[in-house]
């Protein structure tokens, strides 16, 4: 494999983070495994939204299932995925911070 394809292949794997509730149900599985009812009322979503949600990151391997009874549960498949949106979140946050205090300094000298 050469770099080119593992460009590619890391690109297919985090597409699960361009989505808003997918990024949600990481950080909520972070905190405990959950069923799809329980995901979707935490995230006040509808449970057919939730189980598509999870079918692509099931997929790419980024939430792990288990059966019990009735219900499957979900868990992060690796918790270096957590790491990597936590790290990514600190990331953006440094940036804003940083935009924000250059529109200060900008409109302190236009005072």
């Amino acid at each position: 494999m050469d770099n080119k394809e593992l460009y590619r292949i890391h690109a297919d794997f985090c597409k699960f983070m361009a989505n808003a509730k997918r990024i949600e149900i990481i950080f909520l599985l972070g905190e405990k495994e959950m069923c799809v009812d329980e995901l979707a009322s935490a995230m006040k979503v509808n449970v057919p939204n939730i189980s598509q949600h999870l079918a692509v990151m099931r997929e790419s391997c980024v939430v792990n299932s288990r059966r019990e009874g009735n219900k499957i549960y979900y868990s992060i498949g690796n918790p270096k995925t957590l790491q990597a949106c936590i790290l990514m979140r600190e990331a953006m946050v440094e940036q804003m911070t940083k935009q924000m205090k250059i529109i200060k300094d900008i409109k302190e000298m236009m005072e």
